[in-house]
């Protein structure tokens, strides 16, 4: 194969991914807006966002943390062998997502106060950490967005013992529209679908429910407290004002 050549299954990955990052677009713009009403009425009330994710679906939680062109107030809520892929063996982390009162121990230790704003990112909804990390954010007083995939409530069935999914838990759901299985081609020859875009959907809808929230925050006369990249130049004197004026809400640097 020449360095020339096309691969067809890679431009159907991109038509796939396109099409996904359409249709979220056009029929969650609803829920986007109102995830980044309440984002912005944290904000503006002097209330802490935070974002949670478990596995790859931690990720899309970790990109609007501490990046340019990101709300500053925007924390991670970390659950220790669940963010991202660090744990070994990588199938403990799995494994942990299933492990029942994990979510309510990270919730009680954490800086989360009630009027906060807690975004969950979970793909199934359906495991026992983002189920129960719904159900206790509510119960202290957080407002809970979760983004997850609404069609594995009707296709696979709860690891909660209650039998519900993150979505019956939210004061806001974000539908990512992924199918079941989280993958996008097939081949023949091949024995397993492949190409997830679970990833770059998520990611695409949490930088939208914050350039929302910006939109709202700016038509309120607030100014958001958004941070610069670094490698330009000011961009260091600038985050370091906005760390100092917003200190008592932002937790990544303590």
């Amino acid at each position: 194969m020449s360095s020339k050549s096309e691969s067809k299954l890679a431009g159907q990955y991109f038509d796939a991914a396109i099409g996904l990052l359409q249709r979220v677009r056009d029929e969650e713009s609803g829920n986007i807006a109102e995830a980044g009403a309440l984002l912005a009425d944290a904000a503006a009330a002097g209330g802490r966002l935070f974002a949670f994710g478990a596995g790859h679906s931690s990720l899309a939680a970790q990109d609007v943390v501490y990046r340019a062109g990101g709300l500053a107030l925007m924390n991670l809520m970390a659950v220790p062998g669940v963010v991202g892929v660090d744990v070994m063996p990588a199938t403990l982390g799995s494994a942990l997502e299933r492990v029942d009162g994990l979510a309510g121990a990270v919730l009680d230790s954490s800086p989360a106060r009630p009027g906060d704003v807690l975004v969950i990112v979970s793909l199934s909804g359906r495991n026992s950490l983002p189920v129960e990390m719904a159900m206790n954010a509510r119960a202290l007083g957080l407002k809970v967005i979760g983004v997850t995939s609404v069609a594995y409530a009707t296709e696979t069935r709860s690891r909660h013992v209650s039998g519900s999914f993150l979505k019956d838990h939210c004061d806001v759901v974000v539908d990512s529209k992924i199918a079941v299985g989280d993958a996008e081609l097939s081949l023949d020859g091949v024995d397993a679908p492949f190409g997830p875009a679970s990833s770059v959907v998520t990611n695409a809808l949490m930088q939208a429910m914050v350039a929302a929230a910006v939109e709202q925050l700016a038509a309120r006369g607030v100014q958001p407290p958004l941070l610069r990249s670094g490698n330009v130049d000011g961009g260091h004197d600038w985050n370091g004002r906005v760390f100092q004026e917003y200190g008592e809400r932002i937790f990544y640097r303590h």
